[in-house]
């Protein structure tokens, strides 16, 4: 086999293969010779079929499945003399005038490209940090305490006040018509919860029960109800019902009503406070770790395979169609997508990886067996039954493959963050939040 490699532009590189047809119709005789000792044709005894026959019935198949191996065991082995890092699957195909008693191929095919990192220790990043504190720790238990209130009927002239829980019909209109999600009957809400826009929240409050109002609705530019977003509506609003609320107390009656293992009002906030202190660990690895990991490919000069963009983006664009299928639209599968949404996201997860890719392999940044395991039994940590959930993971490789990966953009985050130029910023529990959402 003689091998020829050429750069066509930046990282595609055409490779010219020759293998003697010699090898190739030996390796098909050795298939065709074992089928015959194997396949069953009608009319003759099994291994007893005539090598003509059995030619004539599979050569085409056997001729196609030995091409495709040997044509791909020569690439892979040419790859690997020249020192080739192949990024993709290679186009391959026959080429005319090779020398007598030789096949001659073209594979066209990228290769992964020289990363360039700017000096490390001149990268400014923000690192935010966050307490649990005790007014962090009485909210949630407030809302705790919200999940398990009651309510009873107020009387026939009450007004509806903040923490009532109030039923309603209501039907809004944007220049005299109806809009989608604008009209509901017997809908309820808690008044001053904030699950509706302050102007309706303000509107219900202090009406009787069986009174009508009509009332303006601006809604804001960033609503997600698109149609309407910037939009005057007019609503009606009928008050059907008013209820007031009622928190229980903070006992251990409470705390065991939630499952406390202690049954006390110490054992719940102790537990509250513990998933707290872990929800704020998660999140501020999450978010120190995107910062830190953008910083480092935005100092980063690579030029991107085409062929893995093209890859994730054909990921992305299958997630996409499954996500609308499992939404019940029909013919998913067939929906148009363009490509070109994906394309900028694409690019910058393939961008990601490869970067991350050459710290692991610069700096030896590998995921060990003890640092999985913790991660698996951290994530689990937080769950009734820790074992069971551990075992979920084990069970699966891509599971647990998705666990050595974060764990590996960890290694990458701490390695970077103890080099980078680090600021950090102290953040409320509220803001942490918040910023998770965005």
């Amino acid at each position: 086999m003689t091998i020829h490699v050429e750069t066509l532009e930046k990282l595609e590189r055409k490779m010219t293969l020759t293998l003697p047809v010699e090898v190739i119709q030996n390796e098909i005789d050795t298939r065709l010779k074992r089928l015959a000792g194997k396949v069953k044709i009608d009319g003759f005894r099994p291994g007893k079929v005539p090598m003509n026959i059995v030619a004539q019935r599979y050569g085409y198949s056997v001729h196609y499945d030995v091409m495709n191996d040997k044509v791909g065991e020569a690439f892979q082995s040419a790859a690997n003399e020249a020192k080739l890092r192949v990024a993709g699957s290679p186009k391959i195909s026959e080429t005319e005038g090779a020398p007598e008693g030789q096949l001659s191929f073209d594979a066209i095919f990228e290769v992964y490209p020289e990363i360039t990192i700017s000096d490390i220790s001149e990268i400014k990043v923000e690192k935010l940090t966050c307490e649990v504190s005790d007014v962090s720790l009485q909210k949630t238990i407030d809302i705790l305490k919200a999940q398990k209130r009651t309510h009873t009927l107020r009387g026939l002239d009450a007004k509806a006040d903040k923490t009532d829980r109030v039923t309603v019909d209501f039907e809004g209109r944007i220049d005299g018509e109806t809009f989608e999600g604008g009209k509901a009957e017997d809908f309820q809400f808690v008044l001053g919860e904030g699950r509706m826009l302050k102007e309706f929240d303000d509107a219900v409050q202090g009406m009787k029960l069986g009174e009508s109002k009509t009332f303006p609705l601006a809604f804001p530019a960033d609503y997600h109800g698109r149609e309407v977003a910037g939009k005057t509506a007019d609503f009606m609003v009928t008050v059907k019902k008013i209820e007031a609320s009622h928190l229980p107390e903070l006992n251990d009656a409470f705390a065991k009503s939630l499952g406390v293992p202690e049954g006390t009002v110490e054992g719940l906030m102790a537990e509250v406070r513990r998933n707290l202190e872990l929800e704020v660990k998660t999140r501020l690895l999450k978010k120190n770790k995107n910062a830190a990991l953008d910083a480092l490919i935005d100092n980063a000069q690579l030029d991107l395979p085409r062929s893995i963009v093209q890859s994730e983006i054909d990921r992305q664009i299958e997630g996409a169609r499954a996500e609308l299928k499992q939404r019940g639209i029909k013919d998913a599968e067939k929906a148009p997508i363009p490509e070109d949404i994906f394309r900028p996201q694409a690019e910058r997860q393939v961008r990601m990886g490869l970067v991350i890719g050459e710290m692991v392999r610069s700096h030896s940044l590998h995921a060990t067996k003890d640092q999985i395991k913790a991660q698996i039994e951290e994530m689990a940590s937080s769950y009734e039954k820790p074992s069971e959930v551990a075992s979920w993971y084990y069970r699966d490789n891509r599971r647990m493959a998705e666990v050595e990966s974060w764990v590996i953009e960890n290694n990458v985050t701490d390695f970077i963050l103890a080099k980078m130029q680090v600021s950090e910023r102290a953040v409320s529990f509220d803001e942490l939040m918040e910023q998770q959402q965005q």
